[in-house]
């Protein structure tokens, strides 16, 4: 989330008033600076959220800044977003100029990773609203200022949080795109947590909302996002969105990270749910982490904690998220019983990853996979979600061998020519 100076909590920082000002919430700017070192030094890479579009209306920040409106739009319609706050007129230089110089500060004097640009939709069409077409100035400054930061700072990682379907945004500005390295996929997102809402019984009939973001993958370096906006506003923590009761809905989230983590493009994942959280997140508390004494919670945190081992250990799960050789899809029409089966691949390395989402008895996923997969080959199971053990990583020596009625169930194993 942003980390800029910002006057309302309840606003997690996407209404900023001090730009180039590191919030004093967590402590001073120095401290940041030593948080991001050491988060180096431990091989963790750190991504800022950045907040380009609109700022807060307070009177002693950028609105009038001098008696007029220099920041933001002079007419009424577009002067203001949905949020309240104060939109950016990138059809001035001076503006533009402002958030270059901001980008770059964050990157260059705090170290910081990335930026993730929220909220490009707006930048993209007028007031986000593709009927009243797109905004050109705006899309000028974001092709500039990613231009400029690809040659200032060649490693930083761009991302846009954009939800349409506008043609090129991870395309190189050169190629006439916008410039960004990975783009949120809020298609997938809808689509995956739609599907794991429902009754086993009827996810036949949405079988396919599983398979199409395959159809338009090709087409983005898609980012998939499981963020706070999925965690908040009554909408319920991912954990309480599946479908079930209380018992029912952790099968359902192992099966929904397995996937996660089996489809191509890099993933995002909100601060505790991990921890199978059902309480909506709040600026204003911290997380549960006295959840952790029930077993189940326990479990699952372990689980999640040996799937991104296996995640990080497994270069097929990666390494060719955009190249066509990377995925394919070894069964994906078994509607009735709602079976997928994937393959990844890395070079020489194979993986098989097999999904079971529905309440219909079949044969165990073991025997599927072998109908699915090449006949020819050997595969050594390396994990399953539907076996996991209080307080242990995830199963090394067997894919599932029998089903348990209503719950999902899933495998993944490494194909060995």
């Amino acid at each position: 989330m942003p980390l800029s100076e910002h006057p309302a909590d309840c606003s997690w920082g996407y209404q900023s008033t001090g730009f180039f000002s590191t919030t004093a919430r967590y402590g001073t700017a120095h401290q940041l600076m030593q948080f991001v070192d050491i988060c180096h030094q431990a091989g963790i890479s750190v991504i800022l959220n950045f907040v380009p579009v609109h700022f807060a209306v307070d009177d002693y920040a950028l609105s009038h800044y001098d008696g007029t409106t220099l920041y933001e739009y002079p007419e009424k319609e577009d002067n203001y977003s949905e949020w309240g706050s104060c939109n950016f007129i990138h059809a001035r230089g001076e503006v533009c100029s402002f958030f270059q110089s901001n980008a770059n500060f964050w990157l260059s004097v705090f170290h910081f990773d990335g930026l993730c640009m929220d909220a490009v939709s707006r930048l993209i069409y007028w007031g986000g609203d593709p009927q009243r077409d797109t905004n050109p100035a705006s899309i000028m400054f974001l092709q500039r200022m990613n231009q400029g930061l690809h040659q200032c700072q060649p490693d930083a990682m761009l991302i846009a949080e954009d939800s349409t379907s506008y043609d090129g945004v991870t395309r190189p500005v050169e190629q006439g795109g916008l410039g960004f390295d990975y783009k949120w996929d809020i298609g997938w997102m809808n689509d995956t947590l739609d599907f794991f809402r429902q009754y086993h019984w009827e996810r036949k009939n949405d079988y396919h909302k599983l398979t199409f973001s395959m159809l338009y993958f090709p087409n983005e370096s898609y980012l998939l996002p499981l963020s706070h906006d999925e965690n908040v506003h009554g909408m319920a923590t991912i954990l309480q969105k599946m479908f079930g009761d209380y018992t029912l809905k952790f099968p359902q989230a192992r099966a929904l990270y397995l996937y996660m983590y089996a489809h191509p493009g890099k993933k995002l994942v909100f601060m505790s749910s991990e921890l199978g959280q059902l309480r909506e997140w709040m600026e204003t508390q911290q997380q549960d982490w006295d959840l952790l004494q029930y077993p189940i919670h326990d479990a699952f945190c372990h689980y999640m904690t040996a799937l991104t081992h296996l995640y990080l250990t497994e270069p097929a799960l990666y390494q060719a998220d955009y190249t066509a050789d990377g995925f394919r899809w070894v069964d994906c029409h078994q509607e009735q019983r709602c079976i997928y089966a994937i393959e990844r691949r890395a070079g020489a390395q194979r993986l098989l990853i097999l999904l079971h989402l529905s309440d219909e008895r079949t044969e165990s996923l073991h025997s599927t996979s072998r109908t699915a997969a090449d006949s020819n080959r050997s595969y050594t199971p390396i994990g399953n979600a539907s076996t996991v053990r209080q307080r242990k990583k995830l199963p090394s020596c067997a894919a599932i061998e029998r089903e348990t009625a209503r719950n999902s169930r899933s495998s993944c194993h490494r194909l060995a020519a």
